[in-house]
């Protein structure tokens, strides 16, 4: 039996990177804008950021990111009273698929934050220039580059782009381009998105969330089934450990007061929620993250 190969298609594929930057501005930065021809995006992980076009101004919360494409002008200032912490990505991809991107923005799940981290993380193994700089133009790569790093760089991209097409589409109906993202949940499941991340610091209801979105709980719940496998409300402790595993790295406030601020009753019942959803004591994972973070450095 003579076997035969198959030849697999490449769908995105990454030619070059020239910024991987994760910014923590002060709460007056303002970047007065560029133009150039490859692909840029901005997300931010923390804060709010204002954001200029060539045509619009856009204001973006945390979670959510813009794509800039080749020659497109484009501005960042902080907003909102607390600083921004904003990843910039920039490289260059000819591929079709990238007209998805085209005046986007978008909300990042679950996964593709955890592939923007390991996209960071791994920059950090590669590249000798620092990541926090907003001006550097060109980045220089480490002479003891770790084994993997750059195509696992640009893997990671990869991937983070496939994901949000593929969450964001319908593959299985035939539509034109320019249709492609419609996705009949999108608009209402992107206002409700924004609206856990509003309330992340408060308890609420899902009687709550569908009077205050206008939208039936049957509804509201095979949305979020569909879209994460879980409910709303599991889907927003989800987001509210998120949010506390943030704090819990940036060190800047103690388990008690991490509790308070995201308005957990008890901080019994926050480290029982953290442990539910993380499988760690919010100490387990404090002294993770320090434990990864000197065995990297």
């Amino acid at each position: 039996m003579a076997f035969e190969s198959i030849r697999l298609e490449t769908d995105i594929h990454i030619e070059d990177i020239y910024t991987i930057h994760y910014f923590e501005y002060r709460s007056d930065f303002h970047f007065p804008g560029e133009r150039h021809d490859f692909w840029e995006f901005q997300c931010v992980d923390k804060g709010e950021a204002e954001v200029r076009t060539d045509d619009s101004t856009h204001y973006l919360s945390r979670g959510q990111v813009i794509f800039h494409k080749p020659n497109e002008f484009h501005t960042l200032t902080a907003a909102g009273r607390s600083a921004p912490n904003i990843v910039v990505v920039s490289f260059a991809c000819n591929s079709p698929s990238m007209n998805f991107f085209e005046k986007r923005i978008l909300s990042i799940s679950d996964t593709e934050r955890s592939l923007m981290g390991l996209l960071i993380a791994e920059a950090r193994r590669c590249i000798a220039s620092p990541l926090d700089d907003p001006y550097l133009e060109k980045m220089e790569k480490r002479p003891d580059c770790m084994f993997g790093s750059q195509q696992l760089i640009r893997l990671y991209l990869e991937q983070l782009l496939i994901s949000m097409i593929r969450r964001h589409t319908m593959p299985q109906l035939s539509v034109h381009l320019e249709q492609m993202g419609t996705h009949p949940h999108s608009a209402a499941y992107n206002k409700i998105l924004f609206y856990l991340e509003e309330h992340v610091r408060q308890y609420v209801s899902i009687e709550e969330i569908c009077h205050d979105n206008l939208i039936g709980r049957s509804q509201l719940q095979k949305m979020f089934r569909e879209q994460h496998g879980c409910g709303v409300i599991e889907f927003f402790s989800r987001m509210k450990i998120e949010f506390a595993k943030q704090l819990i790295r940036e060190n800047q406030m103690n388990f008690t007061q991490i509790s308070d601020f995201l308005g957990y009753s008890s901080i019994h019942y926050f480290s029982r929620q953290f442990k539910k959803i993380s499988g760690m004591t919010p100490s387990e994972y404090a002294n993770s993250i320090k434990a990864r973070s000197e065995r990297s450095h």
